[in-house]
């Protein structure tokens, strides 16, 4: 880093500068509603996405976001500026627990508890700004609501339609008895 020449102050003393004089660059997030998020560059570098569009053209301080909602990147960036100074930790796979306190902070815990289509739209955002450990966290929230579940329980959680025919349903069950012994 280039040092900063020296300057005369009004009382004719040299400057040195110092860390204070660096300016902080804020960027301004702008979601798929227009709603603007201005926030610190150096929490938003945790999404690569960001990163890439800021290190093309570091004139521009506006980043569109058109496909998360205002309200999906608020939560993003609360996430962000949280783990900008406490960094998330890695999720152990498979899950040992379908309690959330048992595999993450009490933070990450109480942030990915929402309801279910929120939960989606934050994978969703996680995915198309590139923050692995976001994207960790909430389909590891998704993987908690799955496990101990019969297809059954996971069909209505989900509301997913069942297309299986009795007898096709028991062929995948058959294939797959390795997958229940576990």
């Amino acid at each position: 880093m280039a040092s900063k020449p020296e300057e005369k102050k009004e009382d004719g003393t040299e400057d040195q500068g110092g860390l204070d004089d660096e300016t902080e660059i804020t960027l301004q997030l702008k979601s798929q509603d227009m709603l603007t998020f201005p926030v610190n560059k150096d929490v938003v570098m945790q999404s690569a996405l960001i990163k890439t569009m800021w290190s093309g053209d570091q004139t521009e301080t506006e980043i569109p976001l058109p496909n998360v909602r205002g309200s999906i990147l608020k939560k993003v960036i609360k996430y962000m500026q949280y783990h900008h100074t406490i960094p998330a930790k890695e999720i152990e796979k498979p899950l040992k627990s379908a309690n959330m306190r048992e595999v993450v902070s009490e933070w990450d815990a109480n942030f990915v508890e929402v309801d279910q289509e929120t939960l989606f739209e934050l994978i969703l955002a996680a995915n198309y700004m590139d923050i692995k450990p976001l994207l960790d966290l909430t389909c590891a929230k998704v993987a908690s609501m799955i496990k101990g579940k019969t297809p059954e329980e996971i069909r209505k959680r989900f509301n997913i339609q069942n297309d299986f025919s009795p007898e096709e349903e028991e062929a995948v069950r058959a294939e797959n008895k390795w997958a229940e012994d576990s």
